[in-house]
Order: C-alpha cells, then structure tokens, then sequence
C-alpha cells in the first residue's frame, strides 16, 4: 500500500523512473550473471595451453579453449588457430578475435548509464510538474488564503519525484562503474594472455628457423 500511495501521489512520471528502476536491475543481473560465469583463472589457463603446446598438442590445446568459458579462452583459441594455419601475422588474429569478443562485453551496459543520467532528468520533470500544478491551484482558487492540504498534494508530487529519480540514479550509476570496470579488466586479461600467447608462438618459431639452419649446415 505504500508503494501504490508513493506511486499514485508522485503522479505519471513515477511510472516512467519505475520502468527505469526495472531495466537497470534487468541489465546489472544479467551482466554480473555473465562475467561470474565467464571468470577463469587466466593464469593456469595460459600455463596449461604452453604444456600442451609444446607437446605439439594442438588439438587438445584448441579443445581446452572451446571448452572453457570467457573471452580469453576464445582469443586465445583464435591464436592457435592461426598459428596451426600458418598465419605469419598472430596478432592479427588475436586483434580480430578480440573485435569480436568486445562488443559483446559492453553489450547492455550502456543502458544502465543511461538510466543513470535520465533518472534524475524524470524526477526533476515531476518536480516541475508538481511546481505548475502548485500555481495552478493558487491560480484557481478565488480565495486569498489557501490551506495547506489545497497545496501539499502538488508540493508532495514534487518532493517524491524528486528523491525517487535520484534513489534510482545513484545505485545505476554505481553499478554502471562496477560493469565497465568488470569489462576493463577482461579486457586487460584477454591483452596479456594474447600477448604471453604469441610470445611463447614467436620463441616456438626462431626455435624451428635454427632447426632448419642446422639441418642445412649438416647436410
């Protein structure tokens, strides 16, 4: 009943911040959701993939990656791909995987810094909603003196939107920072796995350039 009181006093625009309330909660669940299920540990991954490499375990590399969750598997994955098709440029790959896989992390987060921002834009509409239907009130009233219960239904349409807009705003706006730095430390996980990757690829391939110059000065 006090829900349904605040939502009826603080007139239409409460309905608006109510709709923003619900989008916000939507996409922070479904992004936490996703990067808790997406969260490895980056370092036993690339340590695995190096024993396995180096066993020329390519297949069983590539399987390793597919099966595991995240973006960093994924790029990595792309990595091996491309060394295994005897691409010159690696980083190529890893920049085109990495295209593909930043979109997808950003995806929806900018839906809770917008609720953040027009939150309270909405409250500050109610308020000057609230203000106008103050004065007109007073407007309509053929008598000199008003009482305070003519004017506390407008004055308290515009007091609750108002703090309505900026509870929704201050918690959209927090969880919209702890998304985007979540995302920027995917980010920088997938960069430094990509470039251990094609560190160990580079060293793998000056290792075979001096096999075949031995081999040469041998025959």
């Amino acid at each position: 009943m006090v829900f349904y009181d605040l939502m009826t006093d603080g007139g239409p625009v409460m309905w608006l911040i109510l709709v923003c309330s619900l989008i916000a909660v939507f996409v922070f669940l479904v992004k936490t959701f996703q990067f808790h299920r997406e969260e490895i540990n980056v370092r036993e991954l690339v340590k695995g993939l190096v024993n396995v490499l180096k066993r020329n375990g390519y297949v069983e590399a590539i399987s390793l990656c597919d099966t595991t969750p995240g973006p960093v598997a994924r790029v990595l994955g792309a990595a091996i791909l491309a060394w295994e098709r005897g691409d010159e440029d690696i980083r190529q790959a890893v920049d085109d995987a990495c295209l593909e896989e930043l979109p997808k992390l950003e995806r929806h987060i900018g839906a809770l810094g917008t609720v953040g921002f027009i939150a309270p834009l909405l409250g500050l509409l109610g308020t000057v909603l609230g203000m106008m239907q103050t004065f007109q009130t007073i407007h309509d009233t053929s008598s000199v003196y008003l009482s305070a219960a003519q004017l506390s239904g407008s004055i308290n349409m515009a007091l609750i939107t108002t703090a309505a807009g900026l509870a929704v705003a201050i918690p959209s706006y927090v969880a919209y920072n702890y998304l985007v730095s979540r995302v920027n430390s995917i980010t920088l996980d997938m960069e430094k796995a990509a470039s251990e990757i094609i560190s160990f690829f580079e060293r793998r391939r000056k290792q075979q350039e001096q096999d075949l110059d031995e081999d040469d000065i041998i025959e």
